[in-house]
């Protein structure tokens, strides 16, 4: 267990986030970053957290590292994903009409009647995605009310034919992404397309800015880590782990806010925005570093909510955990709801809270912080 220290941040009662931390969130959500085509928005998040590391550099895939005190034989990673699910173009018919694969974990429900961007070869092209009015449904009263489906959703660009959908730059392969961007609601609620999991990119650049503001001096080399392709099987994280070789990593994610209609708190858990970060209990995560977050938390007053996980996270947490000869790891999330919606919808108040909650634990450790289980 690590020993107790008093806070060494900011008073939770002062804001720790600037006007320009906002406004990077607000670019940063707003920018299209689909898996496998991150790097506009890696580009992005790297020119915010220059002046806060001494060095960066990005991976064959476009995972995205900054790094403080690179010469230091210690590492601790801080991480997060930096991809959002999307559609690709997969065929056109003859009348035009675009036809689509996921990319990722995409919510086909929630399509109909949608506004997309297709990224083509001549740069965005506004889309939606066609529905039958509701009075042609109705028609036959007899008729089954048809559901959205994969091979039933379709883009209309406008475009008449083939040829036409050519002209405008459309290919098969096409990456496509909902154009719904950053709003705030009330009540410090905020609302987006790819909070899922470009918070946690924000999040940990926040890390990094109040560790070189507040001019603390870590003993061990902090990797801030920025991957890609976690929503098509964690492969980003596979990759840098690999190459990193870790000796602890603390990732941030987010998890379902449990609160609303149509989620089984039995299988999920009791999760709420608003109440702070939450810690799983998991076979990935390392539980000598969970109590010492846990602790963490305790000493700086900071609430987190518990849950428990089963065979994996789900998260690339799995994939450092499990790296190397093994890598202790932490799984720190932040509530959200409606995940993989255009709507994501989390709190400034849980923002603020998982963001000194990672910023005080990197206080914690060093390099002979006892991670033995024996």
């Amino acid at each position: 267990m690590a020993k107790s220290a008093k806070s060494s941040s900011t008073s939770t009662s002062t804001s720790i986030l600037t006007p320009r931390s906002w406004e990077f969130l607000k670019k940063y959500i707003d920018n299209p970053s689909p898996v496998g085509f991150e790097t506009s928005g890696q580009k992005l998040w790297l020119d915010y957290l220059k002046p806060h590391v001494d060095s960066c550099f990005t991976d064959p895939y476009g995972t995205a590292v900054g790094i403080v005190n690179p010469d230091a034989p210690f590492k601790v990673v801080i991480e997060a994903h930096a991809d959002e699910i999307s559609w690709f173009v997969n065929y056109v018919n003859p009348e035009g009409l675009l036809y689509l694969k996921r990319n990722g974990g995409v919510d086909h429900q929630i399509a109909p009647g949608q506004r997309v961007f297709i990224h083509g070869k001549k740069g965005r092209v506004p889309a939606v995605f066609g529905w039958p009015a509701i009075h042609t449904r109705l028609a036959n009263p007899d008729a089954k009310e048809p559901q959205p489906k994969v091979d039933s959703l379709f883009l209309d660009t406008g475009a008449r034919n083939k040829k036409e959908i050519e002209e405008l730059g459309v290919h098969i392969g096409a990456v496509v992404t909902y154009q719904d961007g950053y709003a705030e609601l009330g009540y410090d609620y905020l609302i987006g397309r790819a909070f899922d999991n470009r918070i946690g990119g924000f999040m940990i650049a926040e890390v990094a800015r109040l560790l070189r503001e507040n001019k603390k001096k870590l003993p061990y080399g902090l990797y801030v880590v920025n991957a890609v392709q976690e929503e098509v099987g964690l492969r980003g994280a596979e990759m840098i782990a690999r190459r990193l070789r870790p000796n602890i990593a603390i990732i941030t994610d987010v998890t379902h806010d449990t609160t609303t209609p149509m989620i089984n708190k039995a299988i999920e858990g009791e999760i709420a925005c608003g109440k702070g970060p939450s810690l799983a209990f998991g076979p990935a995560v390392h539980n000598k570093l969970l109590a010492i977050v846990q602790e963490t938390a305790a000493t700086n007053e900071l609430p987190v909510q518990m849950r428990a996980v089963s065979r994996s996270t789900g998260t690339d947490t799995d994939s450092f955990a499990y790296a190397n000869d093994g890598c202790p790891s932490v799984l720190i999330s932040i509530p959200l709801r409606y995940m993989h919606t255009t709507v994501e919808m989390l709190h400034k108040k849980d923002v603020e809270q998982t963001i000194r909650l990672m910023y005080e634990t990197l206080l914690i450790l060093t390099p002979k912080t006892n991670l033995s289980y024996l």
